[in-house]
């Protein structure tokens, strides 16, 4: 059984009705289907954020956000604690290598880190990943 690191922007196709792909989708099925997963300490902020900006510019109304929150805060997904002390040195690199935010090669970080599948949509952090021999969920 393999083990998956989910980014924000593939979390919100889960729950944004006008973002919901295939990728999105098949992760979903990778969770039901007991695939253990991990998110760095950041991703609930991330989903937050990504979820209030939904509601703000009336994608969502408050209900359909507050349910999307429960239903992403109710998936079996493992925070990892390591990732902050990771910034300044692997994840950092990472950034500048790949020319990512610090919240994406955070994710790549993790990834290489527990030899895990990657699950995000993300165009620049697929061609990272892929570079560096992480496959894409």
């Amino acid at each position: 059984m393999s083990l998956l690191v989910i980014d924000a922007c593939l979390a919100l196709g889960l729950v944004l009705p006008d973002e919901q792909e295939v990728a999105a989708m098949a992760v979903l099925a990778k969770l039901e289907a007991d695939v253990p997963a991990v998110v760095p300490a950041h991703w609930i902020v991330e989903v937050t954020n990504g979820i209030l900006m939904a509601e703000r510019r009336g994608r969502l109304t408050q209900a359909q956000a507050a349910a999307a929150l429960q239903l992403l805060t109710a998936l079996p997904i493992e925070t990892d604690l390591e990732t902050g002390s990771r910034m300044t040195g692997d994840v950092m690199a990472l950034a500048r290598q790949f020319k990512l935010t610090a919240y994406d090669a955070a994710y790549l970080e993790l990834a290489m880190r527990l030899g895990a599948k990657l699950g995000t949509t993300d165009r620049a952090l697929v061609k990272a990943a892929k570079k560096v021999g992480v496959p894409i969920a």
